[in-house]
């Protein structure tokens, strides 16, 4: 089998070749990385805003019970301890759950 022998300059030209090719990879995924982190920076900012509608919400909620607590009928004051039991044993599991995060 006959051996192929590249001169200097065609070794030169190979390595220059592979030296833009490995640059242009380069670039593309520097453009993608940060591509990536910009819509991760995004994403993040989604998530505060939805943390803070969820904590409103809960407050909403919150409120809601207490006031339906406190308008159960008047008279019945077994009914409004029962759902103010039933609050503080919310309000417990959800502190304990935040205790484990």
């Amino acid at each position: 089998m006959p051996t192929i022998r590249y001169t200097k300059a065609a070794m030169l030209e190979e390595i220059r070749k592979n030296f833009e090719q490995l640059i242009a990879l380069y670039e593309a995924e520097k453009a993608q990385n940060r591509k990536l982190r910009d819509e991760l920076d995004s994403c993040r900012a989604a998530v505060d805003s939805y943390k803070e509608q969820i904590t409103g919400l809960e407050e909403q909620i919150e409120t809601l019970h207490l006031s339906q607590a406190f308008s159960a009928g008047g008279n019945s004051t077994s009914a409004s301890k029962e759902k103010i039991d039933r609050m503080i044993r919310e309000i417990d599991r959800c502190i304990s759950l935040l205790e484990k995060s």
